[in-house]
């Protein structure tokens, strides 16, 4: 088992490079697409913020998805952490092939309750249903997760539009060079948002690792390494500077033309629901979110000029990603458990 756990926490390290430029490089896309900063200085300043904010991000994300198992056996769970993982890397890297935004953060959840029913039926999966059904209502497991889903894309493409709205409103007498503080403050967002992206993004990644090296028995409880956070913040870094730039061409140039206003908008409500969700230890999408935004801006300002064709590859993208995951993983654990002996 304890080989089983090192290849798991390697995994893990491979799929937080994934993440990388799957999830962490849907920041900067308005950002460099609206000409706020150039696609080298705007990436480097993102995964550098992005590094700070895995390393001082807290656990609060990673105790939810360690929590999320309730398997029988430490045997069946670090393998079951293993399939969830590889599962959530493969579908990571079909989405970037396609340069699909889709979420990294289901495709892990979706792996890991496919194997996780694989491996113990409905019981090895913690629901929270329970808990907010009864005293003292409660909202967490699962429950939780797929609650921050939904208002994660309610604050996306509601308060983008309501927000875009305001700030046309605003600007509507201001000079072209209003842009010059519109792109000081997307810089301000852009930080926000790759700290709370690095915080959330990274703890996904550090709790699976936590409950592997504990049921392995490698450690004495599941408080998250100090080597896995910064391990995982550098592997962040470096996955959103090499590999993001498809997915970035989806989100900043294919829906419709972003100026810095839109990048501002876009930024602020997605940030502040990262924040949100990370402070509330809710495992939620920053493509997702970043994805609803920018449909939402771009509806506020012309819903003509919008394509809908690319928003509906991506929704549909996103809305396919926990069920396909959990059964990809769920066929993997039926696969490789035999084979392993567990």
């Amino acid at each position: 088992m304890i080989v089983i756990a090192v290849i798991t926490v390697l995994l893990a390290f491979a799929f937080t490079f994934t993440n990388g430029f799957q999830d962490a490089s849907s920041i900067a896309a308005t950002f460099i697409a609206s000409r706020s900063a150039s696609p080298k200085s705007g990436i480097i300043f993102v995964a550098g913020i992005s590094l700070l904010g895995a390393i001082l991000g807290g656990s609060a994300v990673a105790f939810t998805i360690s929590g999320l198992l309730t398997l029988p056996s430490d045997n069946q769970t670090v393998l079951v952490l293993l399939v969830g993982l590889l599962t959530a890397t493969m579908w990571n890297l079909i989405t970037w092939k396609f340069g699909l935004p889709s979420s990294s953060t289901h495709s892990l959840i979706g792996g890991l309750i496919g194997a996780g029913i694989a491996a113990a039926g409905i019981s090895g999966i913690f629901w929270g249903l329970d808990e907010l059904v009864n005293p003292p209502y409660e909202i967490t497991g699962l429950v939780k997760i797929l609650v921050f889903f939904v208002i994660s894309i309610l604050i996306g493409f509601v308060g983008s539009f309501l927000m875009h709205k305001s700030t046309n409103f605003l600007l509507r007498n201001a000079k072209r060079t209003a842009n010059k503080t519109i792109v000081f403050f997307n810089w301000c967002a852009a930080a926000v948002m790759a700290f709370s992206n690095g915080a959330n993004d990274s703890q996904k990644q550090l709790g699976i690792i936590a409950l592997a090296l504990f049921a392995a028995g490698l450690s004495t409880g599941a408080d998250v390494p100090l080597w896995a956070r910064v391990t995982c913040a550098i592997l962040l870094a470096i996955g959103t500077m090499s590999g993001g730039w498809r997915i970035m061409n989806t989100l900043g140039r294919r829906i419709f033309k972003i100026e810095p206003i839109h990048s501002f908008d876009s930024q602020f409500l997605s940030s502040s629901s990262l924040a949100i969700s990370t402070f509330a230890g809710a495992p939620v999408s920053s493509t997702q979110v970043i994805t609803m935004s920018v449909i939402g801006v771009g509806a506020a300002e012309n819903p003509r000029k919008v394509k809908w064709s690319v928003g509906t590859h991506i929704l549909v993208a996103m809305i396919v990603t926990i069920p396909v995951s959990m059964v990809l993983a769920a066929t993997l654990y039926l696969i490789i458990s035999p084979l392993i002996g567990r």
